[in-house]
């Protein structure tokens, strides 16, 4: 399958994002201001919540439709599918390594998979031409990724700074983290080449994934400590702007 400009824009667009988050460490202090970081994680929630139903959900049900399979069928499936595939994961990461910043920066990274399989899946769609998937839809995907992998970017860079790795190595780090996105896009690309029939089931697969992260990481750290108005705030600005985006878009 020859990639082109357009499909490779938008699977390195949430890379992009990690990259220039990861660059803050450069330039700022070494802590994230308490309200900022909860409004940070309010507004990850949200565009991945958001983009969970009008991306991927949604979708699914309408393919279900013209595939003339049972509608909720591959929806649920493969939603259910999505959950526990990450807790499996999740489960066997914490087994292996009990290190503080390995363990974020490998939350961060499962969180990535996901995220860039939704967008390598709903690209799929776009390049088969399906009437309820466009390319635009598939920018504005990958583009709302994006711009929540910012601050994630941050999150993994300024930590490994604050435990004493160089400015140069948090940088690269936190990149690498990223980059995940994209290898999984590529990946579901090549696998829905020939398994285009399945597509339902993966929109809604990559959507569970994201429940998962939202619900068992993201969730619990908006109550952690004081502030938790500015995950609400921040939950709400980004769950507006993707709404908009895919709507509109």
């Amino acid at each position: 399958m020859v990639i082109n400009l357009d499909s490779f824009i938008i699977l390195v667009l949430p890379l992009i994002g990690t990259s220039i988050g990861s660059f803050l460490v450069l330039f700022l202090k070494n802590t994230i201001n308490g309200r900022l970081n909860k409004c940070i994680i309010g507004f990850s929630i949200g565009v991945m919540l958001a983009s969970s139903i009008w991306s991927l959900l949604i979708p699914s049900i309408e393919l279900s439709k013209k595939n003339n399979a049972p509608i909720i069928y591959p929806t649920v499936c493969g939603l259910v599918l999505g959950i526990f595939f990450l807790v499996i994961i999740e489960y066997i990461t914490r087994k292996i390594n009990n290190n503080s910043i390995n363990k974020s920066i490998l939350a961060i990274s499962i969180h990535n998979f996901p995220e860039g399989m939704a967008v390598g899946t709903i690209l799929m769609g776009a390049l088969l031409s399906l009437d309820d998937i466009t390319m635009i839809s598939a920018f504005s995907l990958s583009l709302g990724i994006a711009l929540q992998n910012i601050p994630e970017g941050a999150i993994v860079s300024i930590p490994l700074k604050l435990k004493g790795y160089s400015k140069k190595k948090s940088l690269f780090i936190g990149i690498l983290s990223g980059v995940i996105e994209p290898i999984a896009g590529i990946l579901s690309l090549l696998f829905f080449k020939s398994f285009s029939f399945l597509l339902p089931y993966v929109l809604s697969f990559a959507s569970g994934a994201m429940f998962y992260v939202i619900i068992e990481d993201l969730i619990p750290e908006t109550k952690e400590g004081e502030a938790s108005i500015f995950s609400l705030i921040g939950f709400t600005i980004g769950f507006s702007i993707m709404m908009v985006m895919d709507v509109v878009l």
